[in-house]
């Protein structure tokens, strides 16, 4: 009986871990909300987001080495401790299609939520992740833990550049 409780319980960590290493996928668009926008914008050119991995930087490993790049963050700057006021603010829904399913039902399933400030007089960006108090953060960390939610970090001059070219024109 022993024998058959550990070859069961040895049989669902492998599974598990299937699934973990698998469930990555491509990012298909981010949904771009704010009160000021009349209406949500979308981006969804592949060529545009294929920068903008969610499975990318902190939490990600390739070759058991932590990934520090990536994503829309910009991770060497670190924590910002103090964000200027009078931020623009939006919020930023990532969805992917997850490699480990059928590709007849593969759907654009959101992963990632995050919120994004811009200061208007200088255009840089702040990136939110969201904290356990925060409502996207159990959707983000199903996703992906990255060992720094409930903080603030500029954003990728990447990203910015393109915010500004979907949201500001």
């Amino acid at each position: 009986m022993k024998r058959v409780i550990a070859a069961a319980f040895s049989l669902l960590i492998v599974f598990s871990a299937t699934i973990l290493v698998f469930a990555k996928g491509t990012t298909t668009k981010v949904v771009i909300t704010s009160a000021e926008l009349q209406s949500p914008i979308e981006i969804s050119d592949p060529e545009v987001l294929k920068n903008f991995n969610v499975w990318s930087g902190p939490g990600t490993f390739s070759n058991d080495v932590e990934g520090n790049e990536g994503f829309i963050i910009d991770w060497a700057s670190g924590v910002v401790t103090e964000c200027p006021n009078g931020l623009r603010k939006f919020e930023l829904s990532f969805y992917v299609r997850y490699a480990n399913r059928p590709f007849g039902e593969q759907t654009d399933q959101l992963a990632y939520i995050v919120s994004y400030a811009m200061d208007p007089a200088t255009g840089q960006g702040y990136v939110y992740l969201p904290g356990k108090a925060d409502e996207p953060y159990r959707l983000n960390t199903k996703a992906i833990y990255r060992g720094r939610e409930g903080n603030w970090f500029r954003a990728t001059a990447a990203w910015q550049s393109a915010f500004r070219k979907v949201v500001l024109g």
